[in-house]
């Protein structure tokens, strides 16, 4: 199918584009843009008013298939990236069985292709079942189609094992996501340890044991010369940790959740399990530091760590339920909202840090921009229309959000992945 989007604000980072123009896709391609286009045998989008952006990429979701297809699946979670206004998401490793062998990475390529509406990248497990003792054939699994490696909700207590797996990835061009924990400092921690934790009577996860590893993987990766990206950064002190090594010119960037910036550890009054997720929500300080961190450029990437997770599950005593939230479908109305709309960031710094900088960082050199010759993978969005969080509209299987009955300003209007509409209001 031949598009032709006209009279949109095309916003593109990665050539600094922010003027009305017209858009011709055609097999899946961009082929022209500028003002005023005029073509045969196109199906015409009136962008009138609303903005186009390049295709917003997720860093971080668990799917959970194959092996918790009860939570969710790659067609139920692409549904929900394509309404979100995801063109292209990765996935977690931490699947049943997880993904730390070719066999695994083959049989979500092969159902991606089958099932999604979306681009789906898979990640492998740093270390054999993230066990974090022996690593995996880092090689093999590149070779088979993974983009990236992350032990995530287990992460790598060994420094040897982390050491090595930083220098394999830097031999091979890769990336190495961490979830920077000290298991040892976090153990049967429910939430983030301070004021409201005793306040609660709930055991906290300190500080700390996000800031040692950060610190620890730091000093590893400067060693190795590799390139480390810091999943859900979440602690005033770790973010100082990567600021100073971004000074030293360490190969790190890092990402920060919607979740982590607009909610506190105060927000657990409620006793809420929608609200328990690991990194767990931190102080009102952090809060503020997260925020200042994206204005300064020391947080690169919005992620939304969409956990799925089924309803009794979460219905259950604080303690005893699993650490996640969904958020594949709110992510980009809540930071439009609550950030955008209040000057907290930009527009521009939005899309930047949602498209332009992931596809960077993954070196999808098709993605990320709008310009001839590029994926037709295009978010369009109303700035306009408001919306309310209603959990039971989600196309997720899973309903744990905590941002139900939210009113918002500003939503996905369109997903275009490849050329073809895949959602659309």
């Amino acid at each position: 199918m031949r598009l032709l989007i006209k009279n949109g604000r095309v916003i593109d980072p990665a050539s600094g584009t922010d003027d009305t123009l017209d858009i011709l896709i055609e097999k899946g391609k961009i082929v022209d843009i500028r003002a005023r286009i005029n073509a045969d045998n196109v199906k015409i989008i009136d962008a009138s008013r609303l903005v186009v952006a390049p295709g917003f990429i997720d860093m971080h979701v668990h799917l959970r298939d194959p092996g918790r297809e009860d939570k969710e699946t790659i067609r139920t979670g692409s549904l929900a990236a394509a309404k979100g206004g995801f063109t292209s998401i990765l996935c977690m490793p931490n699947t049943e069985p997880v993904n730390d062998n070719r066999g695994v990475t083959e049989y979500i390529i092969s159902k991606a292709k089958k099932e999604s509406v979306v681009n789906i990248f898979p990640i492998a497990s740093i270390s054999k079942d993230q066990k974090g003792e022996n690593l995996t054939d880092i090689a093999d699994l590149v070779d088979a189609g993974d983009v990236a490696f992350s032990d995530d909700g287990q992460p790598v207590q060994d420094s040897e094992v982390m050491r090595r797996a930083l220098e394999y990835s830097k031999l091979l061009n890769t990336l190495i996501i961490d979830h920077c924990e000290d298991k040892n400092l976090s153990e049967g921690g429910v939430m983030h340890e301070g004021y409201y934790s005793y306040l609660f009577g709930l055991k906290g996860i300190p500080s700390s044991s996000e800031e040692t590893m950060v610190a620890r993987d730091l000093i590893l990766t400067e060693k190795a010369d590799a390139h480390l990206h810091i999943a859900h950064l979440s602690v005033k002190g770790a973010i100082d940790l990567v600021k100073r090594a971004k000074k030293k010119k360490i190969k790190v960037t890092a990402e920060a959740t919607p979740h982590h910036l607009l909610l506190n550890d105060s927000h657990l009054e409620t006793y809420d399990t929608n609200l328990k997720m690991n990194p767990p929500l931190r102080s009102k300080e952090d809060v503020q530091a997260l925020r200042e961190a994206i204005k300064e450029g020391i947080v690169d990437v919005i992620a939304t760590d969409h956990a799925p997770h089924t309803p009794d599950e979460k219905d259950v005593e604080f303690e005893k339920a699993p650490f996640g939230i969904n958020g594949l479908e709110t992510a980009v109305s809540l930071i439009l909202d609550r950030l955008v709309n209040k000057d907290v960031i930009s527009l521009k710094k939005f899309i930047e840090m949602i498209s332009t900088s992931p596809a960077r960082i993954l070196s999808l050199e098709n993605k990320g921009k709008i310009s001839p010759g590029a994926d037709a993978d295009l978010t369009i969005l109303n700035l306009y229309q408001e919306i309310v969080v209603d959990i039971d509209k989600f196309k997720s299987k899973s309903r744990n959000n905590p941002f139900h009955g939210w009113k918002l300003k500003g939503a996905p209007a369109m997903t275009i992945v490849g050329g073809k509409i895949v959602y659309s209001t």
